[in-house]
């Protein structure tokens, strides 16, 4: 029942933090880990959304001796309209990482884990959201969505959005449904953008998405744990409210990844305690 994964994002940035993320993947090969998952924004959002970034990140994520999943994060699609020597747009560029990164039913790295996608046929399939995964590991469901930091991509493309977020909730509930349909004692999920503000109230473009966590973690008897990047702090707490009292959903808890400058991984240890499973998190190096 107990094992380590490791998670990551908001890196590398620079010149500098790129050979420091390689000596950090090296670092991670060292580590007794079930998998590693970067959330991410593997690159800053000045520099140029090209095929030759994609290929170089995917061939460094592939250095991984464990599994690597990685989820899109802005500044790889929705802010690849900005003219930094090669102006992109958005979805192809988003259509560019799933041929890249989700293709087939494995994630990265030198290690297989078999993935489910939304993409997979069947009643429910959303067959455009291939970076929608799911995986289910000593007892525990992890996750993955693409809802990327800044605002979601919900005021330059509503309907993009709107789409999108259909798919993500949709992906969401059928989660929390697998996760009692089979006992599971906890749930991950995984995104690249932090959807509270530093006051802890949710942000106006994610605030369905979390009123939509809220309540089927009040439905579900485990643990429930949302890793995320975005704001570049790391960090462990419990910002899940109830509405009407604010009350702290004790279910809850929150990890926020390193973030440029910082080039550091975390290093997410489950236990069983007390009949419950809980996550123990700290910084990897």
């Amino acid at each position: 029942m107990e094992f380590t994964f490791g998670a990551l994002g908001d890196t590398p940035y620079t010149p500098d933090e790129e050979s420091r993320f390689i000596e950090m993947i090296g670092e991670m090969n060292r580590a007794p880990l079930a998998f590693a998952v970067h959330v991410g924004d593997f690159k800053n959002g000045s520099s140029a959304c090209s095929d030759e970034i994609f290929a170089q990140r995917k061939e460094w994520f592939e250095l991984s001796h464990h599994p690597f999943v990685y989820i899109p994060g802005d500044n790889e699609w929705t802010d690849c309209w900005r003219a930094f020597g090669v102006d992109h747009k958005p979805l192809e560029r988003l259509n560019r990482l799933r041929e890249v990164f989700f293709r087939g039913n494995t994630g990265l790295g030198q290690r297989t884990l078999t993935l489910a996608r939304q993409s997979d046929p069947g009643p429910s399939a959303a067959r455009t959201y291939p970076e929608h995964a799911r995986w289910i590991h000593g007892q525990v469901l992890f996750a993955t969505l693409n809802v990327p930091g800044g605002d979601n991509n919900r005021q330059r493309m509503p309907d993009e959005y709107s789409q999108r977020s259909r798919a993500v909730h949709d992906w969401v509930q059928q989660a929390f449904r697998l996760a009692r349909e089979q006992r599971l004692p906890a749930l991950v999920l995984m995104m690249q953008a932090n959807p509270w503000t530093e006051l802890g109230q949710p942000r106006r473009s994610y605030a369905e998405l979390l009123a939509i966590i809220q309540h089927e973690t009040l439905e579900f008897s485990g643990e429930v744990l949302v890793i995320h990047g975005d704001t570049h702090r790391f960090r462990v707490d419990h910002p899940l409210r109830h509405q009407g009292t604010q009350r702290q959903v004790e279910n809850f808890t929150r990890i926020e990844v390193f973030g440029s400058p910082a080039v550091n991984w975390v290093r997410i240890g489950v236990r069983k305690e007390n009949g419950k499973l809980r996550f123990d998190a700290r910084p990897g190096s």
